[in-house]
């Protein structure tokens, strides 16, 4: 009788996510080359580029010189800040600096000692738009945007267009994150389902609805609602800073996220143990370092991907018809993400596994934090950090 009510829990639960989650699952919400860019546009807006940058001279000449070569008719600054890096990343910044110095205006800066309460990279924009605002013509638009990420030529003056066709106080794009290795296959898409389950993109649109999520590797955020939410020195300790900020920006106006092909990540995950670095660091930071929302991921989770699977093989036979139907539903919903990230359709009878795999890695985050090693990452860790 148990385990005929879990199967039956799992089949209403994705019942629900198919019906009446705001379609997370199709994955449609996305950007397009605008058919009319700029026809509404009188004079485009000065934009400033903030990028903060920590040991980052894998990736980010291919990303500032995406930046430098973008076909935007308005004036384009950019500003690296350089979080205490310890590789070559400030020397190639500026010899990408000099070379196009003729075409874009850039500046390489060195964020000061990190203090008390913030976080490496919060810090470093802080550095960076108040350096940007010493300036004389201050920007409209900032474009946030993480020294790993590589623009399409025309992807900004789309996003600008966007922004001041639907009066966005922040438009985000979800970078098409690198889905190579196995083990970016095995993970990625699945990362990209889960936020969208958490954060039906639809929803983050409405005004009516509070949902509020971002990207952090590509917010366009305008100056004045920026101000008007007080700026990062409102989130300076979170650790999941994008939609932290987002829901700062929602307060000041409409807001929009989308998935995209145009705006992609370079940041490579060769094995399972670079991602799990990546889940540890801000897994518990989600559940608001709540012991109990932890439990309760645990057991939502566990009814949701884990059953079905488990009582197909093993539970009784009343519960065998119901536990098929929940694994073909989850499997089914992954397809839109799999085909997006051009992964074959079988991974999505592996999403129980993969499910499992994010959990376990949310249980040692809450771990890791609970010894004071939460938040690690490019040898800074964060244990007193809080969501904001």
């Amino acid at each position: 009788m148990i385990s005929t009510a879990i199967a039956l829990a799992s089949c209403t639960v994705w019942l629900y996510l198919a019906a009446f989650r705001g379609g997370f699952w199709r994955a449609d919400v996305r950007d397009a080359p605008a058919a009319n860019k700029g026809q509404s546009i009188g004079d485009w807006p000065r934009i400033a580029v903030v990028i903060p940058a920590r040991d980052e001279v894998l990736v980010i000449g291919e990303s500032l010189e995406s930046l430098l070569l973008q076909r935007y008719a308005g004036e384009l600054s950019i500003v690296v800040v350089d979080d205490h890096s310890q590789d070559g990343t400030v020397a190639l910044a500026e010899e990408l600096a000099l070379r196009h110095g003729s075409r874009r205006r850039v500046s390489v800066i060195s964020a000061s000692a990190l203090p008390a309460g913030w976080t490496g990279k919060l810090w470093a924009i802080h550095e960076g738009i108040a350096h940007i605002e010493r300036g004389i013509d201050p920007a409209e638009f900032f474009l946030l945007s993480d020294a790993d990420i590589c623009y399409e030529n025309d992807a900004l003056a789309d996003l600008v267009s966007r922004a001041i066709d639907d009066n966005l106080v922040l438009t985000s794009l979800m970078a098409k994150l690198r889905c190579e290795s196995a083990a970016e296959r095995f993970m990625i898409p699945a990362f990209i389902f889960f936020f969208q389950m958490l954060y039906p993109f639809l929803w983050v649109a409405r005004r009516d609805r509070t949902t509020a999520a971002a990207a952090g590797g590509c917010m366009l955020i305008r100056r004045d609602a920026y101000v008007r939410a007080g700026g990062v020195e409102t989130i300076r300790s979170a650790l999941i800073d994008d939609c932290s900020l987002a829901r700062r920006l929602k307060d000041q106006g409409a807001i929009w996220l989308g998935l995209t092909e145009r705006v992609r990540s370079l940041r490579a995950y060769p094995s399972l143990a670079t991602i799990r670095q990546m889940v540890v660091r801000t897994a518990y930071a989600q559940l608001l370092f709540s012991p109990l929302l932890l439990t309760l991921t645990v057991i939502s989770m566990s009814i949701t991907f884990l059953a079905p699977p488990l009582l197909l093989l093993a539970g009784p036979a009343l519960a065998k018809p119901l536990a098929l139907a929940a694994w073909a539903a989850m499997a089914f919903l992954f397809q839109p993400t799999l085909r997006l990230y051009r992964v074959s359709a079988w991974y999505g009878f592996a999403l129980p596994a993969i499910a499992a795999f994010y959990l376990a890695l949310t249980v040692e985050s809450a771990y890791q934090h609970s010894r004071g090693r939460g938040g690690a990452w490019k040898g800074r860790v964060y244990p007193a950090a809080r969501r904001s």
